[in-house]
């Protein structure tokens, strides 16, 4: 029973001691691979030197001692005893597998020049070592394109979540713009519809003030009328002499009339002898109605509305060549022209030739301060040469001549009154 249990102590550290050096073995020929690899990649150290002799041509290896000292069992005990050189003279697998993991590339160039190495053993470490490089440079690339495949799900997921952060932005950014517009749109409208009701109240506002105003206007145009009419009524009623006049129809015309003439007996009792409308546009019909009447009011209005005149206390008189009479007493007038703020105004006479008589000539006051021809039409005014002329004006100016009818001679008469007793 005890022997059975020794052997198998025994086979038990057999097995241990064996797999520890089959673990030894892989770990020194890893450990060469890699350390070849460095040797032809130029990566060794060499501070150790071991003297191969051959038989035909000694060489000298350098190696590293720190992987000498704990790989190679052979060495160990050189190195303890501090040797600087270890003399080979045969070749042995493990020893020199223990060299070549430190070597230089060029020492071992240089081995391979000489028979010291079996071929099938440089060529196995050198394959094995391509191999190995070309599984790392394999592995190396499957890491790259891993890296790259990752790199590439990651910018792919990347961009991904950026489409969605993207579109749920475009999301947001559309929702907002909607309220925004949507709020503006409210907004508008509500100011549309407050600008609509003030404008109905302005609206409201402003017809009420028109129609107000259109009352008033209507009202005073009434009491205007009604006024005019009362007037007419007390002009026709007080003042008979102008009831059938159609250029005399302001009372304010006939009381400055009544004043210039400054003769209340002849006023109330003158009648409008000659009318043009009436008797005709013609001197001699004038003439017939006029010569020989002494006091003489004349009126004349044009087709632009002037309206002027002439008064004489002598009258005119028969005559076919024509005669001038002098009289202190005579005036000009206007009641209406373009100088709406100097009229209604007076013009006495100055000096010789108050009026003109002759068969062939209308009313003709002064030396052509105004007259008419036979058929009462043209009209001329040289104002300013027998009468005075209103403050500021100089005789023979265009003013002059256009103050009574507008005009030296472009003026056209629409009506002729004449009143006499």
């Amino acid at each position: 029973m005890d022997n059975n249990n020794n052997n198998q102590i025994q086979n038990a550290n057999q097995n241990q001691n064996e797999n520890e050096m089959k673990n030894l073995e892989k770990k020194v020929t890893k450990n060469l691979i890699k350390d070849y690899s460095n040797l032809l990649n130029g990566n060794s150290f060499k501070d150790f030197s071991i003297f191969v002799e051959n038989k035909s041509n000694p060489f000298e290896i350098k190696v590293h001692k720190s992987i000498l000292s704990s790989r190679s069992p052979f060495f160990n005990e050189s190195l303890r005893q501090e040797s600087l050189s270890i003399s080979l003279n045969q070749f042995n697998k493990k020893e020199m597998e223990s060299i070549l993991n430190s070597i230089s590339k060029q020492d071992f160039d240089k081995l391979k020049q000489f028979d010291f190495f079996p071929k099938s053993f440089l060529v196995d470490i050198q394959n094995k070592v391509i191999q190995d490089n070309q599984k790392e440079i394999e592995n190396k690339e499957k890491e790259i394109e891993d890296k790259w495949k990752k790199e590439v799900e990651n910018k792919n997921k990347e961009i991904e979540e950026n489409q969605k952060e993207n579109q749920q932005m475009k999301i947001e950014i559309e929702e907002k713009w909607k309220k925004e517009i949507e709020e503006k749109w409210k907004k508008e409208v509500e100011n549309k519809e407050k600008e609509n009701q003030q404008m109905k109240i302005e609206i409201e506002e402003k017809w009420k003030k028109e129609i107000e105003d259109k009352n008033k206007e209507i009202e005073e145009k009434w009491k205007k009328e009604n006024q005019d009419l009362k007037v007419e009524i007390e002009l026709r009623k007080k003042f008979p002499q102008f009831s059938d006049s159609e250029i005399v129809q302001d009372i304010e015309y006939v009381k400055k009339l009544q004043e210039w003439i400054n003769d209340n007996d002849f006023f109330s009792k003158m009648k409008k002898g000659f009318s043009a409308k009436r008797d005709g546009f013609n001197s001699q019909n004038w003439h017939k109605a006029v010569d020989g009447k002494g006091k003489t009011l004349v009126i004349i209005k044009t087709k632009d509305n002037f309206i002027f005149g002439g008064f004489t206390q002598v009258g005119f008189k028969y005559s076919t060549g024509g005669e001038y009479s002098n009289d202190s007493n005579a005036f000009i007038f206007s009641l209406r022209n373009d100088k709406g703020d100097r009229i209604p105004a007076k013009f006495t006479y100055k000096q010789n030739r108050a009026i003109f008589s002759a068969l062939n000539s209308g009313p003709h006051f002064g030396n052509y301060d105004f007259y008419l021809v036979s058929n009462l039409q043209p009209g001329y005014s040289n104002f300013g040469n027998n009468y005075n002329l209103p403050n500021g004006i100089t005789y023979g100016t265009n003013e002059a001549k256009s103050y009574l009818a507008g005009s030296y001679n472009k003026w056209v008469v629409d009506e002729v009154e004449s009143y006499f007793i």
